[in-house]
């Protein structure tokens, strides 16, 4: 008896330990707080859950693994499976989905953006870069075309950048520098206190992050179309990671990341339809900036800077040109099939 009690035992042991082996749980970092950039993160940790019966779990971390510019490390070295970042935060290591951070690239929504950075997300060339880091791109945070909020008189005339300190990263802080402005790439989490104590007249962001980050409470105005570009920020997991998935888990996760977009841009165009709404609930001027001033900022801007970034990349050894016109082509085969 106590022979059948003792192997009864070890075999509710085994099973138990078995069950435990079976559960995977990853940390995944990402900041500020929950809002419209992380819609789709939260959905797909919702979503693989509910897929593997819990047996394989997420915890999403605003801020406490890492910071927004070291998000990227903590991928490289394995110090949590999951991480947002953006391509401005440092261009040196993501150099091939900088080409989504070019000004006035023509996206004119979320849908297109989402369309060509899914194309540039699977070009070799990206893998290839990414997996220096051990990061796989799992998926983009499409953001619509960032516009300015600032203080004191409206800024609609190019003239009026000049001298102009901005907070804008990458592509765009260039584009700003193109005209005068004087840009600087303090975080998303910063940018309040920048505003506030005067180290930046202006910040530029998607509407998400106005909100999110509080920069709408300083503002007087908000250009409502200057539409110079956005910033593109992947999820990334790490490879050993994503590797070491049993094939369930693996296309558990893989499998959620479409459901997931769609729940991202269902989500964020809601925010969209009552930001006139938001702007006039907080007092701020909605600016229109007229169509030659556009046109100007384009022409200084714009060439210039995608000739420059071309010309880097090929002597860099990457496909700086191929990248370039796959952006172009993706968007004319999106709006034929849309």
């Amino acid at each position: 008896m106590n022979k059948m009690i003792g192997a009864g035992v070890t075999a509710a042991l085994s099973f138990a330990f078995a069950g435990e082996a079976l559960a995977v749980e990853w940390n995944v970092s990402v900041w500020g707080k929950r809002r419209a950039f992380t819609e789709h993160v939260e959905k797909l940790a919702e979503l693989v859950a509910e897929k593997t019966n819990g047996e394989f779990t997420m915890n999403v971390s605003y801020g406490g693994l890492s910071n927004n510019k070291e998000n990227l490390d903590g991928i490289s070295i394995g110090a949590f499976e999951m991480a947002q970042f953006c391509a401005g935060y440092h261009p040196d290591k993501n150099r091939v989905i900088t080409v989504l951070e070019l000004p006035f690239l023509g996206v004119s929504d979320l849908e297109e953006e989402l369309a060509v950075s899914t194309a540039v997300y699977n070009h070799p060339a990206a893998a290839e870069e990414m997996a220096q880091w051990n990061a796989k791109l799992l998926m983009t945070s499409p953001m619509p075309q960032y516009n300015l909020v600032g203080t004191g008189e409206p800024r609609d005339e190019l003239a009026d950048f000049e001298g102009m300190r901005v907070r804008a990263t990458g592509g765009l802080g260039e584009a700003f520098k193109a005209v005068g402005a004087v840009p600087t790439s303090v975080t998303a989490t910063e940018a309040y206190q920048a505003m506030e104590s005067g180290v930046v007249d202006t910040v530029s962001f998607a509407q998400h992050a106005h909100l999110s980050f509080g920069t709408i409470n300083q503002a007087d105005w908000w250009t409502a179309n200057l539409n110079p570009g956005t910033v593109n920020c992947p999820v990334v997991v790490n490879i050993d990671a994503y590797e070491g998935l049993s094939d369930e888990h693996r296309e558990a996760l893989d499998s959620s990341v479409p459901e997931a977009l769609d729940h991202y841009l269902a989500n964020y165009g809601e925010l969209l339809k009552r930001w006139d709404s938001v702007l006039e609930e907080k007092g701020v001027e909605k600016v229109m900036i007229s169509d030659s001033v556009k046109e100007e900022f384009k022409a200084q801007a714009a060439d210039p800077a995608r000739e420059a970034w071309i010309e880097e990349m090929e002597a860099q050894g990457l496909p700086g040109q191929e990248l370039y016109d796959l952006v172009q082509s993706t968007l004319e085969e999106h709006r034929a099939t849309n």
